[in-house]
């Protein structure tokens, strides 16, 4: 099956697919080469309206039927996920433009890891018995929350979408996905794939458009959930919004992670991890360990060998196979990403590697370093959100470790080096949600993710979300006569 870059229309609701030309349009621009590949249109008040009533139709049904049956259906889509991933990658890579020997790796398939784990434990979801000392007893019913409403970002549409409707349908939940109205391809057919499994029509929705769409799914008095994933200033106006209607939230958001390179790590693998935390996707991750502490005695053979590695950086078509580095998601993103580098030098800080745009079309701009970057440099504090390292130099683990959560932020943290118990210590002491130990960005469905401080509420995967995606109803059983004083 191959997949057409245009879809048969903007948005899916209701089990299929629904347009109306009366939004405003939306173009979709392929990062590679910057042109138009799709025309949509914004969701309208009378899509938004049709998304939620068929949404809170089919929810109470989908809520009252079994876990059994529910996981079976999202494991069915799990298992249509994989056999499509080839078809998925390259629609991922039209609408992302990150390499397809990426995304072939890291998109679908982490969906598909998500329908699959949810799935397997959605036959387990089940409350408490509570045996009291007196002959009475309680019990604990675990219960959908009801409407969801999720909000993509940009760099992994596939996955975030799946990310969130896996454990919102494993609960019983119905769910309303926008996509970001920059890569607004991908999700269209995660909904088309879950009903083609036997998911029942309304209950995941897909709209499309920007903020103007999102404000009225956040403060609709219908929608009991929300689920974000972007930047903290979106996310403060989300969750402000959702606040004022008491609504659940789950609020996923930036960073500018620490990663801390001690003497004694292995040089080869920090700088893995190094790259993996601020090359993989452009550097387009909320999670990457953009602040890079490294130890004085091994600052200048880090340097090396890092600009060595970058050496093999293979940028170009992103649909080449062999192509590992692939543009920028947008003109805006890119033009971002260029005013952080002048600032950077601007500030003193030594450009090590990149810091140029590639001479080709589309948005390029090569894997960037800096080095002798400072605390108080805005490279250093603000969230860039492109292929630009910041390398710290640091003398003790007392120092790198105050140096690193002196930051709003608190999505991630990493440490390299061969001392295991100061890697735990290190853990312990990072004011982050995600922390790794001689490794980054590793994001497996298994393990929570979420961040602290600034960057957000709750937690995504794992056991950690269904809480986020149910509630639980307490019941106390009196066994003997009711008694009062009067």
């Amino acid at each position: 099956m191959t997949y057409p870059l245009h879809p048969e229309a903007s948005h899916f609701v209701n089990g299929r697919y629904l347009e109306d030309t009366t939004g405003t349009p939306l173009d979709v621009i392929y990062p590679a080469t910057g042109e138009v590949i799709a025309h949509l249109f914004e969701a309208t008040p009378a899509v938004i309206e049709q998304a939620i009533t068929s949404a809170r139709a089919a929810q109470k049904d989908w809520a009252a039927r079994s876990g059994t049956e529910r996981g079976r259906i999202l494991r069915r889509a799990a298992d249509i996920i994989r056999d499509r991933n080839h078809d998925l990658s390259v629609l991922e890579t039209h609408d992302t433009g990150k390499p397809l020997q990426e995304t072939l790796v890291a998109d679908a398939t982490s969906g598909a890891d998500a329908l699959e784990y949810y799935g397997g434990l959605a036959a387990s979801l089940t409350g408490d018995h509570i045996p009291l000392g007196d002959g009475n007893w309680a019990y604990t019913i675990r219960e959908a929350l009801g409407l969801c409403v999720g909000i993509g970002a940009w760099n992994y549409p596939t996955q975030i979408a799946c990310w969130k409707a896996a454990p919102a349908l494993a609960c019983g939940n119905a769910m309303i996905f926008k996509p970001s109205e920059t890569t607004p391809l991908s999700a269209l057919k995660v909904a088309e794939i879950l009903v083609e499994a036997g998911l029942p029509a309304g209950l995941f929705n897909v709209v499309q458009g920007a903020g103007s769409v999102g404000a009225p799914l956040v403060t609709d008095p219908r929608v009991d959930k929300v689920s974000l994933t972007g930047s903290v200033p979106t996310g403060r106006k989300v969750y402000a919004a959702a606040a004022a209607g008491m609504k659940h939230v789950t609020m996923e958001l930036g960073g500018k992670s620490p990663m801390v390179v001690f003497d004694d790590a292995d040089l080869d693998s920090a700088v893995s991890g190094a790259i993996n935390g601020n090359f993989y996707s452009s550097g387009q991750v909320c999670s990457n360990g953009t602040r890079v502490f490294v130890q004085n005695g091994i600052k200048e053979a880090f340097l090396a060998r890092l600009a060595e590695r970058l050496r093999g950086a293979i940028i170009g078509d992103p649909l080449d196979q062999a192509t590992n580095f692939g543009p920028m998601v947008s003109a805006g993103q890119l033009g971002i990403v260029e005013r952080y580098i002048a600032k950077g030098i601007e500030e003193g800080a030594r450009l090590v590697a990149g810091g140029k745009r590639v001479d080709r079309d589309g948005f390029y701009i090569e894997p960037t370093v800096f080095a002798d970057v400072t605390d108080d440099m805005i490279i250093a504090q603000e969230e860039i959100f492109g292929p630009v390292m910041c390398v710290l130099d640091f003398d003790d683990e007392a120092e790198a470790l105050a140096r690193a959560n002196d930051t709003e932020f608190g999505l991630a943290a990493g440490v390299f080096t061969a001392d295991l118990t100061r890697a735990h210590r290190m853990v312990q002491g990072f004011e982050a949600g995600t922390c790794f130990i001689n490794s980054y960005n590793d994001a497996p469905v298994e393990m929570p993710f979420g961040g602290v401080k600034m960057s957000g509420v709750g937690r995504e995967n794992a056991k950690a979300a269904i809480d986020h995606y149910s509630q639980l109803k307490s019941v106390f059983v009196r066994m003997d006569a009711c008694e009062a004083a009067f």
